[in-house]
């Protein structure tokens, strides 16, 4: 009795104290619970979509930039840690914290994590979007749906911003739900 009050009541905490529910969202095994709970509730991907998960190899597919030519991934990421971050231009918390990533882009250099952007969305108002924003980091376009890059970067659940830590071999390192407060959770978080 006494563990069912307990569960109830951090629950209840959760519930009332979005903060909390924040913080821990914040940390590996917070974004573990999430992720979990998340893939509990998504829908079964199509069948032959292959879902990467954390420490599997990134399957191969292809996706258009803004210009239109195909890029075959993760081929195109070979030999550079990347941080894959997936948005919408209707998405706010994305907005708010892509020149976060635009400002962790620019001190990486050649050499750093590379930040690609795929937006889940039509090509005019993601081009829209990048303008206004001023992000200069590559950014490739998917139609959302149950069989696009998000679900086969790990999230069947389709929540946005989600970000996903891919190995110089092309292995998915971690992924997280939601958006980068600061450029220092961004730098912290891409640590290989």
């Amino acid at each position: 009795m006494a563990l069912l009050a307990a569960m109830a009541g951090a629950a209840a905490s959760l519930y009332f104290e979005p903060t909390i529910a924040r913080r821990l969202a914040g940390t590996e095994p917070g974004q573990r619970v999430l992720g979990a709970v998340l893939d509990a509730k998504a829908p079964a991907p199509p069948a032959g979509v292959i879902v990467a998960k954390r420490g599997d190899i990134v399957p191969a597919f292809a996706l258009a930039t803004l210009e239109g030519t195909k890029t075959e991934l993760p081929k195109a990421w070979a030999g550079r840690t990347t941080l894959v971050n997936f948005w919408a231009s209707w998405c706010a918390p994305c907005l708010q914290e892509m020149p976060e990533l635009e400002a962790f882009s620019a001190q990486q250099g050649a050499n750093g994590t590379q930040v690609v952007g795929i937006a889940l969305d039509d090509p005019g108002p993601t081009q829209a979007m990048l303008e206004r924003l001023g992000v200069t980091y590559p950014n490739l376009i998917d139609a959302p749906g149950p069989a696009d890059a998000g679900v086969r970067l790990g999230n069947p659940a389709g929540v946005l911003p989600y970000s996903v830590l891919v190995s110089a071999e092309g292995r998915v390192l971690k992924t997280k739900i939601g958006p980068f407060e600061h450029r220092q959770d961004i730098a912290a978080w891409a640590r290989p």
